[in-house]
């Protein structure tokens, strides 16, 4: 949940993540996140800040992603591409705080874990309209 509920014991620090990154993401993501290697269908992990509201929008970690648990969540099911829940806890906390702290999202300092990953505040975490109609599923 975003408020850290149901988070997973573990901890990453930003040194740890960047060997993951290195490790398991870049061949994919590319070294600086920005540009992923043709032909893996990779997207690009950083940039686009604001991007959503130009005519070509840049779905990246940092314009898009709501919460970071939900970056900790997809990375835990659906990565590495090649062998997706293969990861454990702490390389996931790890890789994902590299990730946040290379986007400027939070300090490289910032030892990511179930309590912190609750407080990161995403870019664009306003950015998204609720769906305010009642009860949208009952076919009663």
């Amino acid at each position: 949940m975003p408020d850290g509920r149901g988070a997973p014991s573990g901890s990453g620090t930003y040194a740890q993540g960047k060997k993951v990154y290195a490790s398991t993401c870049a061949a994919c993501h590319g070294d600086d996140m920005a540009k992923p290697v043709k032909g893996t269908g990779a997207a690009p992990l950083r940039g686009g800040r604001g991007s959503l509201t130009w005519g070509k929008p840049k779905k990246t970690v940092e314009s898009y992603w709501p919460y970071a648990s939900t970056l900790f969540d997809y990375t835990k099911r659906a990565m590495p591409f090649n062998a997706p829940g293969s990861m454990n806890n702490n390389d996931i906390y790890a890789v994902v705080g590299y990730i946040l702290a290379e986007g400027g999202i939070i300090s490289k300092k910032t030892v990511m874990n179930a309590k912190e990953i609750a407080k990161v505040k995403m870019p664009n975490r306003n950015g998204f309209i609720s769906d305010p109609r009642p009860d949208i599923f009952n076919y009663d």
